[in-house]
Order: structure tokens, then C-alpha cells, then sequence
């Protein structure tokens, strides 16, 4: 973990900083530089206030409302209005690693200086999320589109003082209250600084951003699942071979997912043992073609990396302030060009699933396992082994075949028809994040299962690196033996699967893994 301060300027993040005040609480500095640019465009916004142009969010209501005009003397308490009535989810409450990712990037958009906030509303969200303190956001509430607007509302109205937040002790506490503990001033929202606060895609692009991290890191497990697979079912390492690959079809994340397998099974007495007068020509589908599936998620990972790092850069807000100093009406907040990655992410991440219970079910079938028990019982009749560990697999296998459904084909007209399609990025994002955690579970299952029947194929042994997993694996689980409680073993494999420990155990033999 990198423990260096988080520096919020004028040009943008990268992804490593959005996750590192994410998930480690990194602290966060705003730069001098930036904060010259908030006061340039924060007094843009003052004149234009004093003056009779009506000009969108300043002197008029919002979206449908846009034709009214505001006012002088109301446009402060639009500002907090707009807050409190747009602060409207429901559901459950999403978790505090969105929240935080989210809070984070729009603080990068306000110090762009195109957003005409003041520095103190900016400095408000360092403070918070320096302080630890997580606004209650709910589920339910953005459609992708003029910004995740109920998501973001419950942020800036904890910095109103109002709502609920989780105080650095996880604890759901009033937000006025945890400020002042905090020694946190409460915002008064002045001209256009509640629009700019709402309407962005930060929400979904920090879903997009913490699940690029663990796809990325899944990719590598499945990797190393599939090599334990490959051990137990007496499958050739040939079909991995350099090759095989960059030469013939030169996907680069093919040639990752490969090299690794092919790396994992070095040097593997299980697999030179049936080298020779082995009677199959070919292995499954689910193991001979683990390349080209993972290297295609490795591929659309890259693909969503791409379009991330373009938002990173973005200054989204309508209206926006112009380097010229004009402000100008956009479309910017539309959630598109995330909604379409998120939901392609979530076609990958099940289809990469989906080939691991595949696997894991020809371990269980003595007529595909090449000898093994049935369903790895230790006492087959009397022990009925991993045949439900295997239901359970299914289960989160068509789950997420369920949630592979693409959210951003669907559009809802809102705003009285002003806001007649919308991106459905948030939802994209919401459940991207339940196939991820279902795909955790599936792949640690297959490596339960591979582990196992490692075990039960001795004397012959694994390769090094495999070695090395298998040691990692018993750690948290038993050797085979007569049935026990499936449920806490799966549990404890799948922690050891999300701290990164399998991969670190394989990497002291492979040296880096892709």
C-alpha cells in the first residue's frame, strides 16, 4: 500500500490514486494550483449571479424547470432545494468504497476550475474523506444521466450537515454531528455549486475503476485455477506453449493468460507422467481453450481501462465554464461510454465464470476425472464430498448469467421527457459488482475442488509453483478426509483467494505473474 498523500490538481487521477483513497484511506491534498483555478471560476460564477442573463443553474430552475427564472434573493436556497430534493434513494446502502471513489472524483472535476465552485466546497470534500467520514448513499436513485444525481445529492447534503454518514468507526451516525466532531464547517451552497456537486458519471466510474482492479486480479487466479485444474485431470501443458500463441493469434491477453499456465505448470511430474501413451488427442474445451477465454476478459479489461482513464481526464458538469471563461451548456454527464464497458465487463467476468464450474464439474464426474473418486468423497456413498459445492457453483453461474444482461440497452425518459434517455451506468456498475463477487466465489470453488483432487493423485506430485499454492490452500483447509462443513471451507478459500496470498505464493517459484 502506498502511503504518499493523494494530490488533487487541475489535470486529474489515476486509477492507483482513486483506489488507493478508496479502499486504504489515503490521505488527500489539494494543490495550490488547483485551488488558483477554483477561485478563478467561483468568482466567474459571482458576477454572473449579479447579473440578469439567465444562465442555466444560476438563474433558473433544473432540467424541465429550466425555463423558470430565479430570483436574486432565492438563488442560494435553490442551491440547498435542489440538495435535499434530489437526495432521493432507496434501497440498500451501497458500500463505503463506492462512496469514497466517488467523493474523490468529484473533488478531481471541482478542482479543474470548470465547475465554478468555490475552494471551500472542495477543501469540504478533502476534509471528509481525510476524516473518514462516508455519506449513507442508497442504491436506487441515478439512471447514468445528468449525472448519478441521488448518489451524488447524498454526498453533498452530508456536507450540508444533513442526512446520515458512517463516522470513522463505521458507525451510521447524523451528519451535522459528525462534522462538528470533526471540527467540519457545514456548507451553505452558494450560486450553481449544488449543480456542480450532482451532476457527474463518478459513481459509475469508480464501480468502473474498482472493478478493473479486481478483474484484474481474478484474471491471474483464474489462471492459477486452471493449472491446479489442469494437474488434477491429467491435461497436457502443451496447448499453452509460447507457440501455440503469439505466432498463430496474437491477442495480447492470450498471450498472458498462456504464459502464465503454461509458467504454473513448469516442471510438473503429474503432467510429464502421462506424456506418453496418453490415448486422448485433445482436452476439453474448458481446458485447452483457458487462454483464449481469459485472454479475451484480459483484452475488454484493457478496452475499459482505456475508456477510464479518458473520464479520469474529463471535467464534467452542465453547465460548464470554458477556458475562455464562458459558460456553456453540454451533454458531458451523459453515462454511455461507462454504461456500455461496465456491461460488457459483466458479460466477460460471467462467461469467465462459467468455464470454471465446467472444470470443476468434470472433477467431480468419474466418467471425465480420469480416475478420480466421486465427487473427491473420501468415503464415496458414505461421503458425499463436493457434490453441493458444485450446486452452489451453478447457482452463482446462472446468477450471473442473469446479470450479464446488458443494463445500458434500456432507456427511461425522465424530467417531464427533458431528459429523454439515459445511460443506466449506475445499475451497470451495481451489478458489475456482484458478478465479480459471485465470480470470486465460483473460481475459489474450482480451487477447492483442484486442491483436493491433487491431494487424492498423490504420490504423483504438482509442479513447484503449484506446490506452493496447494501449501497456501491447506493452510485454511484439510487434507480429505470423511465430509465436513462446506460452507466454512468455501468461505475461508475464498478469503484466501481475495488477499492476493495465492498469487504471491505462486510468484515465489514463477517469479511475476500477468
Amino acid at each position: 500500500m502506498n502511503n504518499a498523500p493523494v494530490l488533487v490538481n487541475t489535470s486529474g487521477l489515476d486509477r492507483d490514486s482513486v483506489i488507493n483513497v478508496a479502499r486504504n484511506n489515503a490521505e488527500v491534498k489539494i494543490t495550490q494550483s488547483a485551488l488558483d483555478a477554483l477561485a478563478r471560476s467561483s468568482k466567474i460564477v459571482e458576477d454572473l449571479a449579479k447579473s440578469d442573463q439567465p444562465v442555466y443553474g444560476i438563474s433558473t430552475g433544473f432540467g424541465a424547470l429550466a425555463t423558470k427564472h430565479i430570483a436574486p434573493e432565492d438563488r442560494i436556497a435553490l442551491q440547498q432545494s435542489l440538495i435535499r430534493s434530489h437526495a432521493a434513494g432507496m434501497g440498500q446502502v451501497v458500500e463505503p468504497e463506492v462512496v469514497r471513489a466517488m467523493q474523490l472524483l468529484r473533488l478531481r472535476t471541482l478542482c479543474s476550475g470548470a465547475t465554478g465552485v468555490r475552494p471551500v466546497v472542495a477543501e469540504t470534500i478533502a476534509a471528509m474523506l481525510n476524516a473518514s467520514i462516508t455519506p449513507v448513499v442508497y442504491e436506487y436513485g441515478s439512471l447514468g444521466c445528468s449525472g448519478d444525481l441521488a448518489p451524488l445529492s447524498h454526498c453533498a447534503l452530508a456536507m450540508m450537515g444533513e442526512g446520515e454518514v458512517f463516522d470513522k468507526s463505521a458507525n451510521r451516525r447524523p451528519a451535522l454531528e459528525v462534522l462538528k466532531e470533526n471540527n467540519i464547517k457545514p456548507i451553505v451552497l452558494r450560486e450553481k455549486e449544488g449543480l456542480a456537486l450532482i451532476n457527474g458519471t463518478d459513481g459509475m466510474l469508480g464501480m468502473l475503476l474498482l472493478a478493473i482492479t479486481d478483474l484484474n486480479e481474478l484474471c491471474t487466479l483464474v489462471d492459477i485455477a486452471t493449472a491446479l485444474s489442469v494437474e488434477a485431470l491429467l491435461g497436457t501443458d502443451q496447448v499453452f506453449a509460447p507457440e501455440m500463441h503469439e505466432p498463430l493469434r496474437a491477442h495480447p491477453g492470450q498471450i498472458a493468460s498462456a504464459a502464465n499456465i503454461f509458467g504454473l505448470l513448469k516442471n510438473s511430474p503429474l503432467v510429464a507422467s502421462h506424456r506418453e501413451d496418453d490415448t486422448r488427442v485433445q482436452d476439453a474445451y474448458s481446458l485447452r481453450c483457458a487462454p483464449q477465454v481469459n485472454g479475451a476478459v484480459r483484452d475488454t479489461i484493457t478496452h475499459a481501462l482505456n475508456v477510464a482513464q479518458r473520464e479520469l481526464a474529463a471535467m464534467i458538469d452542465n453547465p460548464v465554464i470554458t477556458s475562455s471563461g464562458e459558460i456553456r451548456s453540454n451533454g458531458n454527464f451523459h453515462g454511455a461510454p461507462i454504461g456500455y464497458v461496465l456491461d460488457f465487463l459483466a458479460i466477460a467476468a460471467c462467461d469467465l465464470g462459467s468455464m470454471s464450474e465446467r472444470r470443476t464439474d468434470r472433477m467431480l464426474d468419474t466418467n471425465r476425472s480420469m480416475g478420480l473418486p466421486a465427487f473427491l468423497a473420501f468415503n464415496a456413498g458414505v461421503d458425499s464430498g463436493l457434490m453441493i459445492a458444485q450446486y452452489t457453483q451453478a447457482s452463482m453461474v446462472s446468477e450471473n448469467k442473469r446479470l450479464a444482461v446488458p443494463a445500458s440497452v434500456d432507456s427511461i425518459p425522465t424530467s417531464a421527457m427533458q431528459e429523454d434517455h439515459v445511460s443506466m451506468g449506475w445499475s451497470a456498475g451495481r451489478k458489475l459488482r456482484l458478478v465479480i463477487n459471485n465470480l470470486r466465489r465460483i473460481v475459489a470453488i474450482e480451487i477447492l475442488s483442484a486442491t483436493r483432487a491433487l491431494d487424492m493423485r498423490q504420490p504423483l506430485k504438482s509442479s513447484p509453483a503449484l506446490t506452493k499454492v496447494c501449501a497456501e490452500v491447506r493452510k485454511v483447509v484439510d487434507s480429505p478426509g470423511p465430509d465436513r462443513i462446506l460452507s466454512e471451507e468455501m468461505a475461508r478459500v475464498e478469503i484466501l483467494c481475495a488477499s492476493g496470498q495465492i498469487r504471491i505464493a505462486a510468484e515465489t517459484v514463477t517469479g511475476p505473474l500477468n
